[in-house]
């Protein structure tokens, strides 16, 4: 990701799709995002307590599902922009051990408001199985170019 490159209001139309961001789930990686929100209900990361609860294996929870979608967002809007809200969150399916999870999304609609770029990202969590999360609605600010200034792709 090159965080020098700001992408801008005027770069955007609705219909686009936003990069796909992937995430492997490895043990490690669960692990370590348990400790990291203090979520330590052994589902998490422990298979065997898992399989014991009834699921298939151990999984990732909301905090860290929610986190993809972030950081698949804002590294479409940049550091520039912003996210002001998320709506639509709903978990589908476990997002097991093994698996990788890739976030997707598109570009719902794009307006002005108070002299604001908002954009609505429609989001969704999907493994090779099917969607797992969403999909929802991230609304997003992005700066608006200065009258004049030209036009790149981000």
């Amino acid at each position: 990701m090159d965080w020098s490159v700001q992408r801008h209001f005027e770069d955007v139309e609705a219909g686009q799709e936003i990069p796909p961001v992937s995430f492997p789930l490895s043990v490690y990686r669960l692990v370590v995002e348990a400790g990291a929100n203090r979520d330590f209900n052994s589902i998490h990361h422990n298979s065997a307590f898992a399989i014991a609860s009834g699921t298939d294996e151990m999984y990732a929870n909301t905090t860290f599902l929610l986190g993809m979608w972030e950081r698949t967002v804002r590294e479409f809007i940049g550091l520039g922009g912003g996210i002001r809200k998320i709506a639509g969150f709903r978990m589908r399916s476990f997002n097991y051990v093994g698996e990788t999870v890739t976030v997707h999304g598109k570009i719902k609609e794009k307006r002005v408001e108070d002299d604001q770029g908002v954009v609505e990202l429609e989001v969704w969590s999907a493994t090779p199985g099917g969607v797992t999360v969403g999909p929802g609605t991230v609304t997003v600010t992005l700066p608006r170019r200065e009258p004049g200034e030209s036009l790149r792709a981000a």
